[in-house]
């Protein structure tokens, strides 16, 4: 391929397109769009790691700036406004205007916002990028009583780590179980006992009505069933929005997420989408899909890293996950929606096993709580479309490491 590659975010999947390109011998012109001020950042840790205190914002950094200069990535401080797909053209909110061979979509998602009364008061805060992570930092070490809407990974990270900086933490939760839609049952009666036994309260089938305020201060969260938490500080994790306005502006197709073929290439054989914007259609499952993980943006990436250097293939990254809660580490390799058995493998007490999902008698993905030899068992079995059956997985003296072989 000749001519720029243009890169609008600086994510996970924006800096491993760069960095794809660049160890594949391409020789063009790379821009990086990155509408944050700081150098491209690693956001795992923003609700994990760095969360809890450790590290400077340095240590977010996917690489200093001299790795950039040294690799002719040049970094653009600006937001994407519109794309001129007859003339290959981006047009940035500066002014400047950018001439493409190619264009990759990296815009991600964004958070999904409180929509109730008082919740832009400033104790109302979510976690999705650095500087919200920061506020979130400062803020825990000012605040007594924090009130977390939304039991997903966000908000149990954020919980687990307040309530061990000595907070009251109070989750708010609509669904009857945390991380409903992300895990099995038996995964979410676990982290429930481990939350609940560390002085979290968790209050389900409820949701944040109206946040009360005083004097432009955070005084509490009035629940639908009438109840109303004391809090100074509130913390949403209700899911996010995908980013596709700039490739709808575009007449490009979008729906959850930009529409793009087995090769991530949308309507426009110019343009790519990948990570969290990019509504991808998976051979592999039989359908369209918008995955929201560090190995999904980075493994399109490199697909569509190597197909504008000449080795064009179908994108077929088997999906992984993680979550750190507490002194928990929740893994999950595969896609474990549709399951119709799970087979708990290990001990519970003592925080050690794993839930094997079955579907019609097939391993579709496992679930693992501080057991990564599990979760190593599924990255590599699942992938090739190879199992074990459920009597097996329940089985201790199965050797899963032989079954791999």
């Amino acid at each position: 391929m000749t001519g720029p590659v243009l890169i609008v975010g600086a994510g996970h999947a924006g800096f491993q397109v760069a960095v794809s390109l660049r160890q594949a011998k391409f020789a063009g012109r790379i821009c990086l769009i990155n509408d944050e001020k700081h150098l491209p950042y690693q956001r795992p840790p923003l609700s994990k790691a760095y969360l809890k205190g450790e590290g400077a914002p340095d240590s977010l950094m996917f690489r200093p700036q001299k790795f950039f200069t040294e690799q002719n990535i040049e970094l653009i401080p600006d937001r994407a406004a519109s794309i001129d797909r007859n003339a290959n053209t981006l047009f940035l909110h500066s002014g400047a205007a950018l001439h493409y061979g190619h264009l990759v979509l990296a815009t991600g998602a964004r958070n999904r916002m409180l929509d109730v009364p008082n919740a832009t008061l400033a104790d109302v805060l979510y976690l999705r990028t650095m500087d919200e992570s920061e506020q979130v930092r400062l803020r825990m070490a000012q605040r007594k009583h924090a009130v977390v809407v939304g039991a997903g990974f966000i908000g149990l990270e954020f919980a687990a780590t307040a309530r061990a900086k000595g907070l009251e933490v109070d989750v708010v939760e609509l669904a009857p179980r945390v991380m409903s839609r992300a895990v099995t049952p038996e995964i979410s009666a676990y982290f429930h006992d481990r939350h609940t036994a560390a002085g979290i309260r968790i209050h389900y089938g409820v949701q944040a009505n109206e946040i009360k305020g005083e004097g432009g201060r955070v005084t509490g969260v009035s629940l639908s069933d009438g109840r109303v938490i004391p809090a100074d500080l509130v913390v949403v994790g209700v899911g996010v929005i995908p980013n596709v306005e700039l490739a709808k502006a575009a007449d490009l197709p979008v729906a959850s997420g930009v529409i793009v073929d087995e090769q991530l290439l949308t309507a426009d054989p110019n343009i790519s989408a990948i990570g969290d914007c990019s509504l991808f259609q998976s051979e592999r499952f039989g359908e369209k899909m918008r995955l929201e993980s560090v190995q999904n943006a980075t493994d399109q990436a490199r697909c569509v890293a190597a197909r504008l250097t000449g080795e064009a293939k179908k994108y077929d990254g088997y999906p992984w996950f993680w979550s750190d809660q507490g002194d928990d580490k929740l893994q999950i390799a595969g896609l474990t929606a549709g399951f119709d058995q799970v087979v708990v493998r290990g001990d519970v007490a003592e925080r050690s096993f794993s839930a094997f999902c079955y579907k019609a008698g097939k391993l579709i993905g496992i679930e693992s709580v501080n057991r990564a030899a599990d979760h190593v068992f599924g990255r590599k079995m699942l992938p090739a479309n190879r199992s074990i059956t459920p009597e097996q997985a329940a089985d201790p003296a199965f050797d899963l490491k032989k079954a791999m072989a």
